[in-house]
């Protein structure tokens, strides 16, 4: 690394932000690379709090509850990155970030081992009717009674969403003695003895316990409800630890007292409170043998670690190389560091003729590309330049002349 001088962002300059209680994993990598403003608060701020605090902030952390709307990135003016400490990213408007080349990574890895666990031992706790059995004993009544009780070896595990999680479950499923059948929307091959089936109507048809593995999308909104809750085999159990969009509660509540559906665990909901503390409501309080939980699937102490040193790597590398590997916004690159240069990003409109240009331009004035990656998506283009040390400031101020840009960056 060259001297700070070098760089057109100094790391002493370099503005943190951590929101939503962030591991403390995150924090200490930034600190002990050498950068010293970083600030970490422990709850999620409303769209009008961010506008002002994200004025000056280069690299943003949320987790779930913190929306990232088209607003709050247009008062973000020197924004670089977001960091998302969790699974999925949308509570990120992904299209206005791509536009503005701002890079957001996440960590769709780092809790599936969390989730996975939990969806066992709820599957165990509700073919048992543990929830039912616990609160008579709560209330002084003693309930000791087989029926309705069940093993979970020899069932049917149906899982919807083959993918990180879905795919860990279905290995520790097996190893209980359970039959594992899946439904994905994209060809996924099966681990063990999982078979794959055509449709979700197969699975449900079949399966003693259903658990949920899907993202939110259009396709995936109420993907649950009262049509294809009439599909599931008479007493079966439903498990989501999705996307709350995903189960009509309604219809599954109805589905519950009419005695269709046995037993449910939910973790994600369609509304869910700001903070703890806040009073929550769903149709699915007060029924028999079902487990609420408060958006935990995820939550360990293990997960938290792993997801800040993931998503904190990555942003660490994003401010020091430039590798921008697992970026849902800015093409994805991985370089190696060239000695005796400096390194220049440029985010730009896709659109043709801008690296002839940047090329034009730095020959014109005599400046020597040592190195060049280039790497676009439908949106915008990312270019990675390595020059010469002397050269470097002109060819920075030349290549912010560009048409069609939208960002450089003097990295060191």
């Amino acid at each position: 690394m060259t001297d700070k001088k070098s760089t057109s962002y100094p790391k002493e300059k370099i503005n943190i932000l951590f929101l939503e209680n962030i591991s403390d994993a995150a924090v200490r990598n930034f600190k002990e690379g050498g950068y010293a403003n970083v600030r970490k608060l422990s709850g999620a701020l409303s769209e009008d709090e961010l506008i002002k605090e994200v004025k000056d902030v280069h690299l943003l952390g949320i987790r779930s509850k913190t929306q990232i709307t088209a607003k709050v990135l247009d008062a973000a003016t020197k924004l670089q990155a977001i960091g998302c400490f969790c699974i999925g990213v949308n509570q990120v408007d992904l299209k206005t970030a791509t536009k503005k080349g701002v890079t957001v990574f996440n960590a769709p890895y780092s809790n599936t081992r969390s989730v996975a666990e939990l969806v066992i031992g709820l599957s165990i706790m509700l073919i048992r009717r543990i929830p039912d059995k616990n609160k008579a004993a709560h209330e002084g009544i003693w309930m000791k009674d087989a029926k309705g009780s069940y093993e979970l070896r020899g069932k049917t595990l149906g899982i919807i969403g083959y993918g990180n999680i879905g795919s860990q479950v279905s290995v520790m499923a097996e190893s209980l003695g359970m039959k594992v059948m899946f439904y994905d929307t994209v060809t996924k091959l099966p681990l063990g003895n999982a078979i794959p089936k055509k449709s979700l109507k197969e699975v449900l048809n079949a399966a003693d316990i259903i658990t949920l593995h899907v993202p939110e999308t259009a396709a995936t909104k109420n993907m649950i409800n009262k049509t294809t809750l009439k599909q599931f085999k008479k007493g079966a159990i439903l498990l989501n630890y999705a996307r709350g969009e995903v189960v009509d509660l309604d219809a599954l509540r109805k589905s519950i007292l009419e005695g269709t559906i046995s037993g449910a665990a939910v973790d994600t909901y369609p509304w869910e409170p700001e903070k703890n503390g806040d009073r929550f409501q769903t149709p699915l309080q007060d029924l028999p043998n079902v487990i609420l939980t408060p958006h935990i699937g995820g939550s360990t102490e293990e997960a938290q670690h792993n997801i800040g040193e993931d998503v904190s790597n990555k942003l660490y590398q994003f401010l020091e190389t430039g590798m921008t590997t697992g970026s849902h916004t800015v093409p994805p690159i991985a370089l190696p560091l060239l000695e005796g240069t400096h390194r220049i990003l440029h985010i730009h409109k896709n659109v043709p003729g801008v690296l002839s240009e940047i090329n034009t331009q730095l020959s014109s004035h005599k400046i020597n590309i040592l190195s060049q990656y280039l790497k676009t998506n439908d949106e915008i283009g990312y270019v990675v330049l390595d020059v010469d040390k002397k050269l470097s400031t002109a060819a920075f101020n030349l290549l912010k002349s560009v048409k069609e840009t939208i960002k450089v960056r003097l990295l060191y």
